[in-house]
Order: structure tokens, then C-alpha cells, then sequence
């Protein structure tokens, strides 16, 4: 049975922990961490039937096949490498880490070297299928539009930087447009699913991403448009806010569980 162990004890990586634990995961949860103390303890509690170890990334990544990072797009530069020199295949949650072009070849060669994989769920989007699909040829253009609730964007680097005021928000405000590479920048915890779009496509540089503020919403919304050779594809996803953070979608937990199941399981549907 596959081994894992889990870096981030928030939202995600508890998701995760949660549908192993409910049996929805043919796997062995074998180790977890936090930085906080007290998330790795909450996360415990919330257990019913698992008892996995709390280890360093050092220790950990000695005994396990897959070590799933959802913690930061900090922790990649930590945590991903060290688990492929020791073998180990990767998740990652904080794709946009990877805007980072340096760190995104140094994890590809020693993903290469170690025979290791490196898989990124695809988070709170839809579309990726025929993205990838559509990249076999010539893709023109690819965008991102992303509508949160102001109160979703709070915190963001971009925001804080530009002294933007989410409370005095009254109505649909573009905050952000240009460049995926510093879209993921400025708003780690919020569109990291554009780095994802832009590994799947045509890259950091020539995505585009658009980022609205929306006191009207109560969902974290995100549409797609490509256009290519193969013609126009269109996708859309109204996410509901994860209940314990804002900043993150239901649906991105939700991608992690399901990347989990397919990498187990001998039926492979979809690109």
C-alpha cells in the first residue's frame, strides 16, 4: 500500500487526512507536519481511525513513497526537493511556487534524475483535459478571470502593497490583470491554479490572468477561455469557499483526493 505523509496541516492536507481516514483513499497515511504545532494537534484529533507519526521532512521522506505538500509556496523550496533526492514522488498544492524558474527546473532534473514523479492536482479549475490536449498543437491564447469575495483576497502581497481597501469595496472591481507570473506572485494563496493553467499551456508568461473583487459573491469563481488551432474552449467553475479558509476553494481539496485515487488506481480516464 502506498505510503504517504503530509506537509501543510490546514485546510487541504486535513481534507486529505480526513477522506484516508473515512476509507476513501486506498492508501497509508504515515506521517504528517506543520510548523504549527497546534495544527498538526487539531488535525489528530479530528481522526478517527489513523494514528500517523509526526515527523521532520528529513525523517519523513525516509519512509514514505509520496509526500504531498500543501503548505506554502515557501515550503516547496524545502520540502520537494528533499523528498525527490530520497526517491520519493511529489504533489504539489502551492503550484505557484513553480513561477520560480529556477526552482521549477532544479525539481524537474532531479524528478528526471531520481525517477521520480511530480503531480499537480488541478486544483479548483476545470478544463485542464482539454487544455493539455488542445497544447499538442498551437494554442494562441489562454485566460484566467478569478471573482472572490473581497474578504477571499485578504492578505495578499499585491493587495497589501498597493493599499488596496477590500472592506471599502462596494461593487465588481478588477484588482489585478497581467501576467501569471505575477499573478501567483501576488496572490499566493489565491491563484495558484494559475500556474497550474500555465504549466498545462503556454506558460507563465503568456498567460493571462485577470483578479476581481466581488461583494455581490459568496463563491470564489473561475473562468477559463483558450483559443488554438483545435478552435475555442470555455470553462467556468462557481466554487464554494473552503468553510475553514476563505481564501481557498472546496473543490481544491477535493483535487488532491481525487489525484490521490488515480495515481493508485489501474483505470485512467481522461488526458
Amino acid at each position: 500500500m502506498l505510503k504517504i505523509g503530509i506537509v501543510g496541516c490546514g485546510t487541504i492536507g486535513t481534507g486529505i487526512c480526513k477522506a484516508i481516514d473515512d476509507g476513501l483513499i486506498e492508501t497509508e497515511l504515515y506521517a504528517i507536519y506543520d510548523r504549527k504545532a497546534e495544527n498538526v494537534e487539531k488535525l489528530k484529533a479530528s481522526l478517527v481511525n489513523l494514528r500517523p507519526h509526526v515527523m521532520e521532512i528529513e525523517e519523513m521522506v525516509k519512509h514514505i513513497d509520496l509526500l504531498v505538500e500543501c503548505a506554502s509556496q515557501g515550503a516547496v523550496y524545502e520540502v520537494v526537493p528533499a523528498a525527490l533526492h530520497a526517491g520519493c514522488d511529489v504533489m504539489v498544492m502551492s503550484v505557484g511556487a513553480f513561477a520560480d524558474e529556477r526552482l521549477f527546473k532544479t525539481v524537474y532534473e532531479i524528478a528526471k534524475e531520481m525517477n521520480c514523479k511530480i503531480y499537480l492536482p488541478s486544483g479548483a479549475i476545470a478544463g485542464l483535459d482539454g487544455l493539455k490536449s488542445a497544447a499538442s498543437d498551437k494554442i494562441y491564447s489562454v485566460t484566467l478571470t478569478t471573482q472572490k469575495p473581497p474578504a477571499g483576497l485578504a492578505g495578499a502581497p499585491f493587495v497589501i502593497q498597493n493599499n488596496i481597501k477590500l472592506d471599502e469595496i462596494k461593487s465588481k472591481t478588477v484588482i489585478f490583470e497581467g501576467k501569471a507570473s505575477e499573478a501567483v506572485k501576488g496572490f499566493p494563496a489565491n491563484v495558484n491554479v494559475a500556474a497550474t493553467l500555465s504549466l498545462a499551456g503556454i506558460g507563465l508568461e503568456k498567460t493571462k490572468v485577470k483578479i476581481i473583487a466581488n461583494p455581490a459573491l459568496s463563491r470564489n469563481i473561475h473562468e477559463i477561455t483558450v483559443e488554438g488551432t483545435f478552435g475555442k474552449l470555455t470553462s467556468k467553475v462557481e466554487n464554494v469557499p473552503s468553510p475553514s479558509n476563505p481564501k481557498s476553494s472546496y473543490l481544491a481539496p477535493l483535487s488532491a483526493i481525487a489525484t490521490l485515487k488515480k495515481i493508485i488506481d489501474p483505470l485512467q480516464v481522461g488526458t
